[in-house]
């Protein structure tokens, strides 16, 4: 029976020790496994000092054979998994090299395009002009309220009742709104520019950085990012159509105005020669 747990105790401890992944953890069950052997020869004091002996020579035999073997198997099998990683599957050489190209790139160019970006565009010279071209090119979307009102006090308000035709004052208050509308969507958009090139450095120094596997995930990021920018294209484009189709309105309604003024002049011109 004393045979059976002792091999039942050497095949537990055999794979204790293959398993461990530590040198420290692999003393401790080494050290371990003499005291369990030391403890289970106690109970014959007569045989304790050559029972101890032997379960260390066994332990130490164990060891130096079987597990030996087997750790060097193991060791092997992992210095070929990191040569395959690190050699055929990501160089560290070209992952250095990748690298450094982005960290050159984004020395070159970031400042530069980033200057581009901030070019001083305001060109008003009248005080009013200038209030209205501030508030237009401040990148901010909680200001509507000062486009509103820089707005017509450039442009003017719509004219009173008494002062046009029912027809040019509607004309004039479509034209202002779209306008302002027009205008609002160039302040959303570019905050939103803003935070894309926010995004874009992010990306950059995140390439700069990432370790290896992980172009997949940037490369991911990339193409959201692009789609955002995309989708903010499509709004300015639609606006853009949104202005255009109403300076056709526009012009539409000036044609008919004429073609009702010359039937009005014409039915004038009619009466007049009746009269004669």
């Amino acid at each position: 029976m004393q045979m059976i747990w002792y091999a039942v105790f050497f095949m537990t401890f055999t794979w204790l020790v293959v398993t461990v992944k530590n040198s420290r953890k692999l003393l401790a069950v080494a050290l371990s496994g003499m005291l369990v052997i030391t403890l289970v020869g106690l109970p014959a004091p007569a045989h304790a000092q050559s029972g101890v002996l032997g379960g260390i020579q066994a332990v130490l035999s164990v060891i130096n054979g079987v597990i030996q073997t087997a750790l060097g198997s193991i060791n092997s099998a992992r210095t070929a998994v990191n040569n395959l990683q690190q050699v055929v599957a990501w160089p560290q050489q070209l992952i250095n090299q990748a690298k450094a190209q982005v960290t050159q790139m984004i020395g070159q160019y970031r400042t530069l395009m980033n200057s581009v970006f901030r070019v001083n565009l305001n060109s008003a010279t009248l005080p009013t002009p200038q209030a209205l071209e501030a508030v237009i090119r401040d990148h901010q979307v909680n200001n509507f309220s000062s486009l509103t009102t820089t707005f017509g006090n450039t442009y003017g308000l719509v004219p009173v009742a008494t002062s046009a035709t029912p027809t040019d004052r509607e004309m004039s208050d479509m034209d202002d709104a779209l306008a302002l509308d027009n205008l609002k969507m160039l302040k959303a958009s570019d905050q939103a520019a803003d935070i894309e090139l926010q995004s874009a450095d992010s990306i950059e120094n995140a390439a700069s950085q990432a370790a290896p596997g992980s172009a997949a995930f940037l490369s991911a990021t990339a193409i959201v990012s692009s789609v955002h920018s995309q989708a903010l294209s499509q709004k300015m484009l639609a606006a853009e159509l949104r202005q255009e189709a109403a300076r056709l309105a526009h012009r539409n309604t000036l044609r008919k105005e004429n073609a009702t003024n010359t039937t009005q002049l014409r039915g004038v011109l009619v009466n007049l020669l009746q009269h004669q």
